[in-house]
């Protein structure tokens, strides 16, 4: 679900009369109910950023914009979306905005800074790390960005951010996410600019945002061979006795509540080490496998360490799949036509 969306040159106009939060405002209430004020603030900021980053003619005025994409099945929400064409692909970009200034490296953790949030230094995400992962979840999950081939470019603009030489930012350690996307921050709005202008040639009237908003939610071929691939031949995940007893039992149900459009409940008891989580993964496996909508639902932490201990997993796609939906709410499965 997208709560702006608009043309660049419409985007333009609604910062320059000083609408555009006006407009964002009300179609988040209608669409997502009431925001906080922090929001409302940021959002004041990081647009006339973006809008100082777009007021360039080699970007065509009828690329399409889109603020606070909400990606289905998640509570997460992409900032801002450019859409139109680099000449041979439908192309989306992909902006995380951030108004942090002050980053620190974290050793020992993939992938993770401290930044003043809340009136403390907390742990988060590196920003490529979070665009990044937006647009693997979109495309691993977006029917129409799989069978047309819209290729997503994530990036992350820290406006208020000033580099230093040696920056903790952009330092090596972050050398695998910084290439996947590619981090701006105050000073680089020419930079990018150019990046945007790479995929971004020709514009599309919002067309690409609206095949995404309306993309059926179903898993890609890749990551139901890398889930299947996880399993095969990993003794760990050999069901036994009651195990399989009960893994028939659910496939039959998700099946029937396919066919009849009903929802089907099966619950399984049993302490440490009876083998749920194992019962768990293998469904998840084979109900993704049929094209199903399928989610494992546990504490992020306790299912990373199970992944890493248990599945050997070294993709980094993959664990960002399945721990991204921790703490998510489950749906009923539905099959994808």
């Amino acid at each position: 679900m997208i709560v702006y969306e608009a043309s660049k040159e419409e985007f333009l106009t609604h910062v320059d009369k000083d609408e555009l939060v006006s407009h964002i405002l009300d179609q988040f209430e209608l669409k997502l109910g009431r925001t906080s004020e922090s929001e409302i603030r940021s959002w004041d900021n990081s647009m006339l950023h973006m809008y100082r980053v777009l007021n360039d003619q080699s970007i065509p005025n009828d690329a399409g914009v889109a603020i606070e994409f909400k990606i289905p099945y998640t509570s997460k929400r992409v900032d801002f979306l450019l859409s139109g064409h680099d000449g041979d692909n439908d192309s989306v970009v992909i902006v995380e905005l951030k108004q942090w200034s002050e980053v620190e490296k974290v050793e020992g953790k993939e992938a993770i800074v401290k930044t003043a949030i809340n009136r403390g230094f907390r742990e988060v995400t590196h920003p490529s790390y979070q665009a990044w992962s937006y647009a693997v979840l979109i495309e691993d999950y977006n029917e129409n960005v799989q069978d047309q081939y819209i290729q997503l470019k994530p990036c992350s603009y820290l406006h208020n951010y000033r580099k230093q030489q040696d920056d903790p930012l952009t330092d090596d350690y972050y050398e695998y996410y910084l290439n996947l996307a590619p981090v701006y921050a105050k000073g680089d709005v020419e930079k990018l600019r150019n990046f945007i202008k790479k995929y971004i040639k020709h514009g599309d009237n919002k067309e690409i945002l609206y095949q995404i908003e309306q993309g059926k939610i179903r898993p890609s071929k890749s990551l139901q061979d890398s889930l299947a691939s996880m399993l095969k031949g990993n003794q760990e995940f050999v069901m036994i006795d009651e195990q399989k007893v009960f893994y028939e039992t659910a496939l039959e149900l998700a099946e029937r509540a396919v066919k009849t459009d009903t929802k089907q409940v099966m619950i399984v008891e049993g302490g440490p080490g009876t083998g749920k989580s194992v019962l768990a993964i293998n469904l998840l496996v084979a109900l993704t496998n049929q094209s199903l909508t399928c989610q494992y639902v546990t504490k992020i932490l306790h299912l990373e360490v199970y992944i890493r201990l248990n599945l050997k997993v070294t993709s980094r796609k993959l664990e960002l799949i399945i721990c991204l939906k921790g703490q998510e709410v489950i749906q009923i499965p539905r099959r994808m036509n």
